[in-house]
């Protein structure tokens, strides 16, 4: 069988926009607001394939249905599915799913590339704004500190769950160069990217494969389980979270540095009560950010599921999730060492004022004593 002899029977496109849009979701009251609406039945995330004490949310997000829309790729009108996935750390994940059947393997790959052209990265289709406006509509007073902060993350997910023929994992790489899918490239890699770009695969059962790329993923999983793309989907979802607090804290830091240099140049009866108000301000953005990055931190609790941890933690180093939150972490750690030495600084302050205040004291009391004799 050659490459254009391969069909894909049935399978998915599914492409996802995951947005900040609140510090943290009642996801309780979401369910609630949602019955209300009397839409279809809400249900919360679970791994299907994983058992619960091998691998679990931590906080089940809350998974919607949106209004079906249809697009235009390459001049056809296809019909995809919406849903919207709330997590409790305030991100929505919306997710557009495009169903397969009955498609070569090469139209497949150039619908694929089609979907990110149309939806990917950068487009401001109405498609994404629409959704998202709905979202708000429906689950604002869920919401606790609504902000739209404008950090986003894309990704493209490709899934087969049947061909024409039964097919090996090791079978399938034979035959099919998934290189152009990867990467959206036109022309031919050369071998060292090829090997770079397929790199992060992997197999549980011969027949099975996963793929997985900074921004796009291919999945081949006759069983029609879903977890290797939600685990994806938290990985890119804690991802958005902790891009949103870095940049957060870098916007932070030079103006904490403005405020302290402003208290240090107050006058001196003053400067306590300042370095006490800002410590008490450093103290609480500490606070806010180190309970949303734990929540980020535990969205998924891995502990038996040794296929799904190795996905799992490649798609971590892969997104650069680990490296965003160690430099959250140092920045943290920048503010509570300012929060300290304001708090030292303000409690020396206080001491030498409460000092200076007795010695006055001492002085007043040796005057009066002097002017009755």
């Amino acid at each position: 069988m050659t490459t254009q002899d391969l069909h894909v029977v049935s399978g998915s496109i599914v492409a996802l926009r995951l947005l900040d849009v609140a510090y943290a979701i009642d996801l309780t009251q979401a369910e609630a607001l949602w019955a209300q609406a009397a839409g279809p039945a809400s249900r919360r995330g679970r791994l299907s394939t994983a058992p619960a004490k091998a691998m679990a949310f931590d906080a089940p997000p809350v998974i919607v249905p949106l209004s079906s829309v249809t697009l235009e790729l390459d001049g056809q009108v296809h019909s995809a599915d919406v849903t919207a996935r709330l997590y409790d750390f305030g991100v929505v994940a919306l997710a557009l799913r495009l169903p397969v059947a009955e498609m070569a393997w090469a139209d497949y790959e150039r619908l694929f590339n089609a979907v990110d052209r149309t939806v990917g990265p950068g487009t401001q289709t109405a498609l994404w704004r629409d959704g998202l406006e709905r979202v708000q509509r429906l689950f604002v007073p869920a919401f606790h500190r609504p902000l739209v902060s404008g950090v986003e993350e894309d990704y493209l997910l490709g899934t087969v769950r049947a061909w024409n023929q039964p097919l090996t994992a090791d079978e399938l790489l034979d035959r099919i160069d998934l290189a152009p899918l990867l990467s959206g490239e036109r022309r031919p890699l050369s071998e060292g990217a090829r090997r770079e770009l397929l790199r992060q695969r992997f197999s549980y059962y011969t027949d099975d494969l996963a793929v997985l790329t900074w921004d796009r993923a291919f999945i081949y999983e006759p069983r029609g389980d879903s977890d290797v793309a939600e685990v994806l989907e938290v990985a890119n979802a804690q991802l958005l979270e902790l891009r949103y607090y870095d940049e957060l804290l870098d916007a932070e830091l030079p103006r904490i540095y403005d405020l302290v240099e402003a208290a240090r140049r107050s006058q001196y009866l003053l400067a306590p009560r300042r370095y006490a108000v800002l410590a008490g301000r450093l103290y609480t953005l500490v606070a806010e950010v180190t309970e949303l990055t734990e929540k980020v931190d535990n969205a998924l609790q891995v502990t038996e599921d040794v296929y799904l941890a190795r996905v799992y933690s490649a798609a971590l180093d892969l997104f650069r999730v680990r490296t965003v939150g160690a430099a959250v972490d140092r920045k943290l750690a920048i503010i509570r060492d300012t929060y300290a030495a304001l708090h030292d600084e303000a409690s020396s302050n206080r001491a030498e004022l409460l000092e200076i205040a007795v010695v006055v004291l001492i002085v007043l009391e040796i005057v009066l004593a002097l002017l009755r004799h």
